[in-house]
This record gives C-alpha cells, structure tokens and sequence, in this order.
C-alpha cells in the first residue's frame, strides 16, 4: 500500500513530462526559431526565439568565469544568426548588453516579451520566476525560502529550487540572486564562480561589499555537444 502514493507522484511527474514536450513541439512547429548571439564577459550566449518572444538564453560550454569583475566596455559584441532577427531578440540582446556594461540601467529598459511552454501554464514555476523578476532588484538577494514566502508558499523551499533550474532566461530572470538562508551563495548550474561573478557585478556598482574571493570554477566541465542555462538550484 505505501507504494501506491510514490507511484501516483511518478505519474503526475510523467504526466507534467509529457504535457511540457507535447507543448514544446506544438510551440516548435508553430514558431520558426530565430537566434542572436552576445559575446560577454561569460562568454558567448545564445539568445533563440521567434517572432512572439524569447524562448531561452544559454552560455555554451568552454568559457569559465573569470576570476574578478572586468572594467566595463564600451559594448558587448553582438551577432545574429543566419536568419533575420526579431524585435524580441535584440530587445533581449540589448538588456544583457546594458547589463554587462552598466547594470545599474537595466531596470529603465523595456524587457523583451517571453515565449516558452513554462510561461504559457499557469504554474508555481511560472509564479516564481514572475515573482523574482519583479521583487528581487540588481545589488539585492533573497533565500530560496524567502522567495517561496513571497508567492505564499512558504513551505516550497526546496519547490523554489526547481524553480530557478528550469529557469530558461536567466541573469533576466535573475535566479543567480537567490541564495541560500545561511547566507552562502548555493550552486549554480553554469557554476559557483558564474554566480559569484554576477553578484559581485552587482555589488560593485552600488557600492556594496563584495564577496570573499573564490576559484572561479569552469562550465566547461559540462558536455561539448551541449548549450545549458545558467540556472541556480539549492
């Protein structure tokens, strides 16, 4: 008899599977996928989407954090793809441009509108990664049980975390922001010295203490053949 409430949640998980992939072939069939790309002071990101928003944006693999916070550039090296770009695209290229020179700016710049299967449902997902955006501003953090007492789930500390891993637009989606209650930072999907770099760029410039030094650690340890979101987890 126990086991039938771990098999129910090994359904509902199949079921919500299932549901995201038919979703992302209906939006892929639907929308014809169009690319930028934005050299940073992280590397290369791809921002893809189609002409009613953006879809994700991802680091690729072989770039590793740098050890300390370059001077700000005059501007970051933009590219798109092979096809014409949309408005959405270089809306979005254009935040993370102004991010990495001056972050300080970026909450004067429109946002580019979104376009992937986790903002067309109504989910806790959806709440969260909507709640951070609006709540959690540049030079500020909040813990992950914080965050899931913001949109009234105090207890989904752990459902938070989930959250900021299927975040598919982050440093936008600012889910290298949310850190742990002790105060630590957490992991980090693209890597532990991504998120220290981002927060100290953060804290720079309002003039905030930085945090203590730490090996910069590589994203290149994730496979070759694949792009990743740089997307935070407990």
């Amino acid at each position: 008899l126990t086991v039938l409430p771990a098999l129910a949640l090994f359904m509902q998980h199949l079921l919500q599977f299932c549901n995201r992939s038919l979703l992302l072939r209906m939006m892929g069939s639907a929308c014809r996928m169009k690319y930028k790309f934005l050299e940073s002071p992280l590397g290369r990101i791809e921002i893809s989407g189609c002409e009613a928003g953006v879809e994700a944006a991802k680091c690729g693999p072989g770039h590793r954090a740098p050890a300390r916070v370059p001077a700000p550039s005059k501007g970051e090296k933009l590219e798109s793809g092979p096809e014409e770009t949309t408005a959405a695209l270089d809306e979005c290229a254009a935040w993370l441009a102004a991010y990495f020179h001056a972050p300080e700016t970026v909450e004067d710049l429109p946002l580019p509108a979104f376009h992937h299967p986790i903002f067309q449902q109504d989910s806790f997902r959806r709440q969260v990664l909507w709640k951070l955006m609006a709540a959690v501003k540049v030079g500020d953090t909040v813990s992950y049980q914080q965050l899931a007492a913001l949109v009234g789930k105090s207890g989904a500390a752990r459902a938070v975390g989930g959250a900021m891993r299927d975040n598919p637009i982050p440093i936008i989606i600012p889910c290298h922001r949310v850190i742990c209650s002790s105060g630590k930072i957490g992991n980090y999907t693209g890597g532990v010295g991504i998120k220290e770099w981002l927060l100290d760029h953060e804290k720079r410039v309002k003039g905030k203490p930085l945090l203590p030094p730490g090996p910069a650690q590589s994203i290149a340890s994730q496979p070759d053949h694949t792009m990743h979101a740089c997307t935070g987890r407990i």
